[in-house]
């Protein structure tokens, strides 16, 4: 069992900046993958931003730029540093990890963008 506990979300104005962290516990094995998702109110689940434990990143276009993700892998922790946010980037903001076929999801933080 893995567990993920997320940390960092809440209420910023329009240009802010936001960290969100994630602590993963449990069974993690040396190879996986963690991201970040989120999920607006009436929209399904994006993913935002994911990095390998080889650190290889990829991010959904609208926040290349102005988001980056980055990991620990001692112990796992990710991380999501988000700059310049805006208005459409306020959802609920959901952490991830992906190993040996499994994936694990956090309880989510919500970041909400409005002045």
């Amino acid at each position: 069992q893995v567990q993920l506990v997320e940390s960092g979300g809440g209420l910023v104005q329009p240009g802010g900046s936001l960290r969100l962290s994630c602590a993963a516990s449990g069974s993690i094995f040396s190879t996986n993958v963690m991201g970040w998702y989120r999920q607006a109110p009436g929209k399904e689940r994006e993913l935002v931003a994911v990095i390998t434990s080889g650190r290889r990143t990829n991010y959904v276009e609208s926040v290349k730029g102005r988001f980056t993700i980055s990991r620990d892998n001692a112990p796992n922790t990710v991380y999501l540093q988000m700059n310049s946010l805006k208005p459409e980037d306020t959802a609920v903001y959901y952490c991830n990890i992906g190993q040996r076929g499994e994936t694990y999801w956090g309880q989510g933080t919500q970041v909400t963008v409005s002045s």
